[in-house]
């Protein structure tokens, strides 16, 4: 159904980082005793509602490197895999944003253009039900598939913002550049 070949698919790199999330996400039952966490509205035997443990922790977005300023790719890779990346499992997961940074042919002309909102995370909500219907694998899932579909979303809202950003615009009158 989708008409990019790269849309579906859960390569190599994706399933390392879905085996990488789920090792990472694991929080040490002792730690609810150890901390004192109360789990919402259950007792010790797990009876009730889960409320959980979190940590916090301080996001920066942009850094500067070599007198430039660029986007740090690190904290999604912190958000989704619960730790920080390595030079080299960086530059994997830049690998795989660009490796799935491709919209379906005429999804802008279809689904953007035609509906123009003035509410950017209105025209962001809309584009990613729409991208459901591109997706083979949309009901599957499995942690793989979860984790392509993360990765493919965040390589994808860039595009989404500036494309809606534009739309909108050239609905009200100005030039359409993107």
């Amino acid at each position: 159904m989708a008409s990019n070949p790269n849309y579906c698919n859960i390569t190599p790199e994706i399933e390392s980082l879905a085996t990488m999330a789920k090792e990472n996400s694991r929080i040490d039952p002792g730690d609810f005793v150890k901390y004192d966490v109360k789990r919402g509205l259950r007792d010790l035997n797990g009876k009730g509602v889960l409320a959980g443990l979190t940590e916090i922790s301080d996001i920066v977005a942009k850094k500067i490197v070599d007198g430039q300023e660029v986007p740090c790719e690190e904290t999604a890779y912190l958000l989704l895999l619960g730790k920080l990346p390595t030079k080299e499992e960086l530059d994997g997961f830049t690998k795989q944003l660009s490796y799935y940074r491709s919209l379906p042919n005429n999804f802008v002309r279809d689904v953007i253009l035609k509906a123009p909102s003035h509410d950017i995370m209105n025209s962001l909500a809309r584009s990613v039900l729409n991208l459901a219907s591109y997706d083979d694998r949309a009901d599957d899932i499995s942690l793989p598939n979860v984790m392509r579909q993360c990765v493919q979303l965040i390589a994808l809202f860039p595009m989404l913002s500036v494309y809606g950003y534009q739309a909108y615009n050239y609905k009200s009158g100005s030039s359409l550049y993107i």
